[in-house]
Parts: structure tokens; sequence; C-alpha cells
């Protein structure tokens, strides 16, 4: 499809059809970047948006083993640290 640069002031905006809006799943605000000389328009992404799925996806915590007690004491583990 080919659009347009409308006249904002000093800049340029160009208008989105509102199915492209809605297809994309755009809401009020945008991610705007560039990526080899072409502009991405994305949907705006919460910080963090999927950690929770991908934490639950990544197994139960209960059967992880703690990397201090499975490591091997060294000589400065053995020597130098004092508590």
């Amino acid at each position: 499809m080919k659009t347009e640069l409308i006249r904002i002031g000093n800049s340029r905006g160009v208008r989105i059809p509102k199915p492209l809006i809605e297809q994309c799943g755009f809401g009020e605000t945008v991610e705007v970047r560039i990526e080899r000389n072409s502009l991405i328009i994305s949907p705006e992404r919460c910080p963090r948006q999927g950690w929770e799925e991908a934490f639950r996806a990544s197994g139960n915590a209960s059967q992880d083993d703690l990397m201090l007690d499975t490591a091997r004491a060294n000589d400065f583990d053995r020597e130098e640290w004092k508590w």
C-alpha cells in the first residue's frame, strides 16, 4: 500500500487506516524503531510483558538445585574466606 506523508508542522506523518490499526492491535500509543533502513511501527509493549507466562513455562522451582550446594570449595574458600 502506498500512502502520502502528511505535513504536521515541521514534521511529517502517516495516516494508518482503521482496518490496519485493528489488525495490528494498536492502542493509543505505538513503538517506532528503525531496522535496516525501514521504519517499524508496532503495538506498545508493557515492560516485562510475557515474563509471567515464561516463568510458569520454565517449570517448578522446587526441583532446582542451588549452585552453592553443588559447587566445590576452592583454595580461596578453604584458606582466605572469613565469615
